[in-house]
């Protein structure tokens, strides 16, 4: 078998893919981003892993001798799922790997841009600290998160995982289901609008989907308190990025933290990039999944998915 691994820096070359190398022929390539690469790469391979690259008949077309894709993420929109159906190529992904990091981001970003602490930590670095004549400062408020509301969107592995720290914290937690489906009944669900509404912090779990694509725009954001804090690890596009800029000038919200854009990198186009005040809005570079730990169950998830393929029982197949 040649594996292709497509986007082996994704996973951070300071975590090793050599385990890999134990289920057959390793091909890998640092990044690749152009459809005219991928074709090229993967025509020869037999398995493809990938993450961001997009899967689908214009890149994978000639490429006739695959017969698995795996993902080195649990996302797949990146690829065509009806297309790989068609030629019976199982698209696997890796579950649970990333939950207990993103989900301690969400409160990392949560807190930090709540309690402004960038400004403070500048205050003391800037030498303002050590000059002024009292032992403390709180120039600029901020809250407890105890006894608030926070507000949850997808209430999935991860939204479970932060709807029990949140619990812990002593916020009271609701919940909106975007498909309806949602059988969660230990937490208070509610509409969109209520929880829009309702919510302290509103953190976001859900995949991308028809459904979700701009989920959070200026209507959206008009019904949050002015007081509320908007957090988005999920996808970038769940939220309309200008929409949200202009929401957080205007005073609409308080503020955002942010690990995923509408396009990644943040490009400059982007309004968001013109926000420098770190109370207002934090953005972190696409990493929330990140931790050392949780890059290693990665690569460990894409091993278990290759070889359960080639023992004859494949799992974690989201094209069936």
């Amino acid at each position: 078998m040649k594996i292709v691994i497509l986007e082996r820096n994704s996973v951070g070359p300071d975590i090793s893919v050599d385990i890999l190398s134990t289920l057959g022929e390793v091909e890998a390539y640092p990044n690749t981003t152009g459809e005219e690469d991928i074709a090229e790469r993967t025509r020869d391979a037999d398995i493809v892993v990938a993450n961001k690259c997009r899967i689908n008949e214009a890149t994978l077309g000639k490429s006739d001798k695959v017969k698995l894709v795996c993902e080195f993420a649990t996302g797949y929109d990146n690829c065509d799922l009806e297309y790989l159906r068609s030629r019976n190529i199982p698209v696997c992904n890796v579950v649970g790997y990333s939950t207990d990091m993103v989900a301690q981001h969400t409160f990392t970003l949560a807190l930090a841009v709540s309690q402004n602490l960038s400004y403070y930590d500048d205050y003391v670095k800037s030498g303002r600290y050590s000059a002024q004549d009292r032992f403390s400062n709180f120039d600029i408020p901020f809250c407890e998160l105890a006894g608030k509301t926070w507000g949850i969107v997808g209430m999935g592995n991860i939204g479970k995982k932060v709807a029990s720290i949140a619990k812990a914290f002593g916020c009271n937690v609701i919940f909106t289901s975007v498909t309806g489906s949602s059988t969660v009944t230990e937490y208070e669900r509610v509409s969109k609008d209520e929880l829009l509404e309702r919510s302290d912090f509103l953190s976001i779990h859900c995949p991308l989907s028809d459904i979700t694509l701009n989920y959070i725009d200026r209507d959206a954001l008009k019904k949050m308190k002015k007081t509320a804090y908007l957090i988005n690890v999920a996808r970038g596009r769940v939220v309309n990025n200008t929409d949200l800029y202009e929401a957080l000038e205007a005073g609409e919200i308080s503020g955002a933290g942010l690990d995923v854009l509408e396009d990644e990198p943040l490009r400059l186009t982007n309004p968001l990039s013109r926000i420098k005040d770190s109370g207002k809005l934090i953005i972190t570079p696409h990493l929330a999944w990140g931790s050392v730990e949780a890059r290693t169950r990665c690569v460990m998830g894409v091993y278990d998915n290759i070889k359960a393929f080639l023992d004859g029982h494949p799992v974690n197949v989201v094209n069936k």
